[in-house]
C-alpha cells in the first residue's frame, strides 16, 4: 500500500472511529471560486479591456487613487479568503454511535446528521474544479428524505473512497471493532453495458427538443417574411442560447455513462465535466418508464427513467440525471436493465410481453393476442390513433402499462411498490363508458397512468392490484434480488455471500451497527 493510500485509510479509520475530522484545506476555494471569480472581475475588468485595446494597463486619470483602489482590492480578497479559512475551520465531520455528522459555519453554525442505518446509498460526485484538485464530496441518501441528508465536500479522492466503503461495511454489519484500521475494500462489481458517445450525440439531434426547435425555426421565418421583419431573429437569440444550453447539460450529464452490478444494488457513473457514481438500490426503484420518440424508431433507440424512493420529485438538471437509468440505448440494453430492476418479470416468455408493451399494437377487429388489455374499440373517437396502443397486462411481478402510438411509453409497476390507486373519470369518458386508473407511487418523472380502459376492466384491475401489491410485499426482500442477479454476475453474488459469512452474529454486532440488510426491510415497511 503507498503512503498515500495508508493516509486515506487512516484518515477513514479516525473518522469512523468517532474522531472529529477536518475536510480538504481547499474545500470552500472549490465552493466559492466564483465569488474569487467576481472580485478579480471587478477591480481588473477595467485594465484588461485597456490591455487588449493597447492602452496603459491604468487609466492615467487614476494615478492618484491607485493606491486607494489597491488597498480597497486587497481588503476585500483577505476578507474573502479569510472567510474561507474560517470556513474550513469550522466545517468538520464525524461517524459515532451510529450516526454520520457534519458541523458547518462560525457565525451560524449548522449540524446535519444521518443515522447509519438509514443510509442507503453514499455516491460521489465531483464537479469539474473538484477533479482539478483530486477532490470528491460524499451525499448520503437517506430513506424517508426528500433530498440528501447530508453532503460532505471536500475530501481527497482516495479518502472519499475509503470512508465510504468503511460507513458502508460498518453499516451492514461486516466492519464492527473501533480497532480495525485495515483497509475496507469497496464491494464489487459488473458492468453490464455502456453508452457510446456517437449514439448519445445523436439522440439529442433527434430527440424531441429537436423537433421543437425545427418547429420553432420554420414558424420564425414564415413570420419573417410575411410581416417582412428581420429584427424577430434578434428576440430569439436568449431562446437559442437556452436551446444550446439544454443541449450541453444533456450531453455533459449523459457523457461516458455506465451501469453496473453490485451487492448493494445498480451502479450508474456519467459525467463530462462534473462526474458522478451513483448507487440505487433496487428496493428503491418504485416505478420504472421506457420511452421511444418518433425519430428514435430509425435506430431502434429507447430511454429509460425511474421513481426512486428519497429522491422527491424536485426539479432540475440534477435531479433528471439521477433519475436517469439509461440515456439512451438498444433494445437489448433496455432488456437488459429490465432484468436488473425486475429479475422475474413473471411470465414465462419475458422478451415477447416487453416487445408487446415497447411496440404492440391491437388489431381491429380481432381480440388481443399478446396479452394487453386495450381501449374499447367504442371509445376510439377519444383516442384515434392510440385506443389500439392504451393498455395494461398484468404479470405475477408487475404491472404493465403502455400507451402513445407515435411517442411510444411503456410503465411497469412492481406489485409491492404500489402505495394507492384512484379511477378518474371525465364526462366524455363517462360517456363511452371509459375511466382513466391512476397509480400513486413516490414522486419522480413515472406517472403511472392507465388511459381510457373500460369501465369494468379499470374496476377489477383496481381490485386485483391492491390484493396483489398486499401480497407481493409481504414476500419480496433484497435477498432475492441478489439471488436472482446471480446468473448475470456470478462474481459480485459470490463476493456478497462471502461477505454474509463473514459478518457476526446479530447480537454479537454493536448498539450502533444494524442487522445486515435492514435498510431494505425498513423501505420495504415503509412503502407498505
Amino acid at each position: 500500500m503507498s503512503p498515500a493510500d495508508s493516509a486515506a485509510v487512516s484518515q477513514a479509520a479516525k473518522a469512523v472511529d468517532g474522531d472529529w475530522q477536518r475536510v480538504h484545506p481547499a474545500s470552500p476555494f472549490v465552493r466559492g471560486w466564483v465569488a474569487l471569480a467576481a472580485v478579480g472581475y471587478f477591480f481588473g475588468r477595467d485594465a484588461f479591456e485597456r490591455m487588449l485595446q493597447g492602452r496603459d494597463f491604468l487609466d492615467p486619470n487614476l494615478n492618484g487613487r491607485v493606491p486607494w483602489l489597491l488597498a480597497g482590492g486587497g481588503i476585500v480578497l483577505l476578507l474573502t479568503v479569510g472567510g474561507f479559512i474560517l470556513s474550513w475551520y469550522f466545517t468538520r465531520y464525524q461517524v459515532a454511535e451510529g450516526y454520520v455528522r457534519v458541523n458547518t459555519g462560525f457565525l451560524f453554525k449548522q449540524q446535519r446528521q444521518a443515522r447509519l442505518d438509514r443510509v442507503q446509498a453514499i455516491d460521489i460526485v465531483q464537479p469539474l474544479l473538484a477533479r482539478i484538485f483530486g477532490l470528491a464530496e460524499l451525499k448520503f441518501e437517506v430513506a424517508d428524505a426528500g433530498e440528501s441528508a447530508v453532503r460532505l465536500a471536500y475530501l481527497p479522492l482516495r479518502q472519499a473512497k475509503q470512508l465510504r466503503a468503511t460507513i458502508l461495511a460498518r453499516a451492514a454489519g461486516v466492519v464492527t471493532g473501533p480497532e480495525t484500521v485495515e483497509e475496507v475494500p469497496e464491494a464489487p462489481e459488473h458492468v453490464v453495458l455502456s453508452v457510446p458517445p456517437a449514439r448519445l450525440i445523436g439522440s439529442l439531434l433527434l430527440s424531441e427538443q429537436t423537433i421543437g426547435v425545427l418547429l420553432g425555426a420554420a414558424a420564425s421565418v414564415a413570420i419573417s417574411v410575411w410581416t417582412e421583419n428581420n429584427a424577430i431573429f434578434l428576440a430569439l437569440i436568449p431562446a437559442v442560447l437556452g436551446v444550446g444550453a439544454a443541449y450541453w447539460t444533456s450531453f455533459n450529464k449523459g457523457y461516458n455513462f455506465t451501469a453496473a452490478i453490485s451487492p448493494d444494488g445498480i451502479r450508474l457513473r456519467y459525467g463530462l465535466l462534473d462526474t458522478q457514481a451513483q448507487t440505487v438500490p433496487p428496493g428503491r426503484i418504485q416505478a420504472l418508464k421506457i420511452s421511444q420518440p418518433p425519430l428514435w424508431r430509425i435506430f431502434g433507440w429507447y430511454r429509460m427513467h425511474v421513481n426512486v424512493a428519497g429522491y422527491g420529485g424536485a426539479a432540475g438538471n440534477e435531479n433528471a440525471a439521477r433519475t436517469t437509468l439509461l440515456p439512451v440505448g438498444l433494445k437489448p440494453d433496455v432488456m437488459r436493465m429490465l432484468s436488473l430492476v425486475v429479475p422475474d418479470p413473471g411470465v414465462e416468455d419475458p422478451e415477447r410481453v416487453f416487445n408487446a408493451g415497447l411496440e404492440g399494437l391491437a388489431s381491429i377487429g380481432t381480440p388481443s393476442v399478446d396479452g394487453f388489455v386495450t381501449t374499447p374499440r367504442r371509445a376510439r373517437l377519444l383516442a384515434p390513433l392510440g385506443w389500439r396502443r392504451n393498455g395494461f397486462l398484468a404479470t405475477r411481478t408487475a404491472l404493465l402499462i403502455r400507451s402513445g402510438r407515435w411517442w411510444r411509453v411503456l410503465i411497469l409497476v412492481p406489485h409491492q411498490r404500489t402505495q394507492s390507486m384512484a379511477l378518474e373519470q371525465g364526462p366524455l369518458a363517462r360517456r363511452f363508458g371509459v375511466t382513466d386508473l391512476v397509480l400513486h407511487t413516490t414522486a419522480g418523472p413515472v406517472v403511472p397512468r392507465l388511459f381510457q380502459a373500460g369501465v369494468e376492466q379499470a374496476v377489477d384491475l383496481f381490485d386485483q392490484q391492491a390484493a396483489r401489491a398486499r401480497e407481493a410485499r409481504k414476500r419480496q426482500t433484497s435477498e432475492q434480488w441478489l439471488a436472482q442477479i446471480a446468473p448475470q454476475a456470478p462474481e459480485v453474488a459470490a463476493a456478497a455471500q462471502a461477505t454474509d459469512h463473514e459478518s457476526p452474529a446479530p447480537e454479537a454486532r454493536p448498539a450502533s451497527s444494524p442487522p445486515q440488510n435492514s435498510l431494505h426491510h425498513q423501505e420495504d415497511r415503509h412503502d407498505g
